[in-house]
């Protein structure tokens, strides 16, 4: 069946509830778009809107590149600096924390400025920051008088929780390469956090609702090329040249990067290379408004925090799998900077091949007459219980057991997070998409925030990987079962029609 007869189809008859025209649209209006596209049944729909999607996979890439440099050189870095796995857990905590304050504004900054203007800021200030990792002790040598006091008062905060529930004080000495290492990380996360709120808008602005979480898939599995490219590149630059010229050069990527969406991205009804027949398919849903959603409309809804303790659960469990992993291998199995980067590719090939696989499991369900609804939970159920297994990995002597059995549990982590993207834009209309991904991402960077240093301590005292993996595979179920609790039939918002 060709696609312009598919989507012929799709305009003849809804295939699930959240396909259902509203009462205010008119049959003329449907008649009107069958007709339309009807009139291009010779032609082909067109493929513009899958470029865009590429574009959207090489930034993703290019993210998770600068993203996960610090975690393959951790051993290096550590031997160079004298880091323990504590002062490890601060750099990543600042990035996380600069990822979490950066998603509570940047998704509403696309919503306001345009995915175009507001992704090129976004990969402008973070690939500055990644490159700035080479100068970080210098930069730590000049920000320490400010640094050292804040990190102060945030281990007096956790000291004063511990104390409640009777973990023994921390004590934090910041020598000033950490500090110049977490000043650097917290600018990236700054600029990294406009990722994914740019990508799930341009995705609901160019994908109709059966296309977006296969697109979302699609996308995001360039986190995977990204995290499996680091491994295998980082190590030879370091070899070659040294750390310093590694955070150099992964960090100037994104500027290449910046030129090629400058250069082709455009939305969907003004671009040039969108044909008629294309642009009916991408506009097939139902018309959505295009007023500006004001936030204090999006947190008294219980879909914005079904979709924001999703990811406040299960986002920590892929931070630690990114910043951890290598000293996993270091330490469980042995392996260093010269040889663990085949198993670390083994893993993210398998996870890549979930985050595409994810968005088709629930998009073929949904094209098989299943609802929105019952398509993607049933998806996250399938991804949640594969993550289980993990728990033996963090027991066995078997490097290549352990390997594949994380290389699941990432696969299926990057299944769950392609259905949970695209619930978000399900359930709320395209104006308020960047927005609530914003709200989500920086509620899953809080959780982040919460296990980074929680890591560090349960390494420093325990030197044992179990009790993370523990965590680990109990987070996707529960965080379903609030999901479902939550939004029980991802019925979408109607915010258009509030009072303000």
């Amino acid at each position: 069946m060709s696609e312009v007869t598919e989507a012929i189809e799709d305009f003849e008859g809804p295939k699930s509830e959240s396909e259902v025209s509203p009462p205010e649209e008119s049959a003329a209006s449907v008649s009107g778009s069958v007709i339309a596209a009807a009139g291009e049944v010779t032609a082909r729909i067109g493929h513009q809107r899958w470029v865009i999607c590429a574009l959207l996979f090489f930034a993703a890439t290019v993210n998770y590149i600068d993203r996960q440099v610090i975690g393959i050189l951790k051993p290096t870095l550590q031997g160079e600096f004298g880091w323990s796995e504590i002062d490890y857990s601060w750099i990543v905590f600042s990035f996380q924390t600069a990822y979490a304050i950066g998603l509570l504004f940047v998704g509403k900054l696309m919503d306001r400025i345009g995915t175009k203007i507001g992704f090129s800021l976004a990969i402008i200030v973070w690939s500055i920051a990644a490159m700035a990792h080479a100068w970080a002790v210098g930069i730590g040598d000049f920000m320490s008088p400010v640094v050292v006091p804040i990190v102060n008062g945030v281990v007096s905060g956790f000291n004063t929780i511990s104390s409640l529930v009777g973990i023994a004080p921390w004590s934090v000495t910041l020598s000033v390469s950490v500090v110049g290492f977490m000043v650097a990380r917290f600018v990236l996360g700054l600029g990294e956090a406009g990722n994914f709120p740019a990508s799930i808008k341009t995705v609901a602005e160019w994908f109709p609702k059966k296309e977006r979480a296969l697109a979302t898939g699609i996308f995001n599995s360039g986190t995977n090329i990204g995290a499996l490219a680091t491994p295998l590149i980082v190590p030879l630059i370091v070899i070659a040249w040294g750390w310093y010229e590694a955070f150099i050069i992964t960090g100037a990527l994104g500027f290449i990067w910046l030129i090629f969406w400058l250069t082709l991205y455009q939305k969907p009804e003004g671009h040039p290379k969108v044909s008629a027949a294309e642009l009916a398919y991408i506009q097939s849903d139902p018309q959505e408004s295009t007023v500006s959603v004001p936030w204090k409309r999006l947190f008294p809804h219980r879909q914005t925090w079904a979709f924001g303790i999703g990811k406040f659960l299960t986002d920590p469990i892929w931070w630690v799998y990114l910043f951890w992993l290598p000293d996993f291998l270091n330490k469980q199995h042995g392996l260093d900077l010269k040889n663990f980067g085949i198993p670390l590719a083994v893993i993210y090939i398998i996870a890549d091949v979930g985050s595409v696989g994810g968005g088709w499991i629930s998009g073929a369900l949904i094209k098989r007459g299943w609802s929105i609804n019952k398509s993607r939970k049933t998806a996250m159920l399938i991804c949640a219980l594969a993550v289980v297994p993990i728990v033996f990995a963090s027991i066995t002597t078997s490097l290549w057991l352990s390997v594949i059995l994380i290389g699941i549990a990432a696969a299926a982590h990057q299944g769950w997070s392609a259905n949970i993207f695209t619930i978000s834009s399900d359930m709320f209309p395209k104006q308020a998409v960047g927005s609530v991904v914003g709200i989500g991402g920086m509620m899953g960077a809080v959780g982040g925030m919460i296990i980074s240093p929680l890591v560090g301590y349960i390494l420093q005292t325990t030197g044992s990987y179990v009790p993370i993996f523990i965590i680990a595979a109990s987070a996707y179920l529960v965080a379903l079962l609030i999901i479902h609790l939550l939004a029980p039939t991802l019925e979408p918002v109607n915010i258009n029609y509030e009072q303000s």
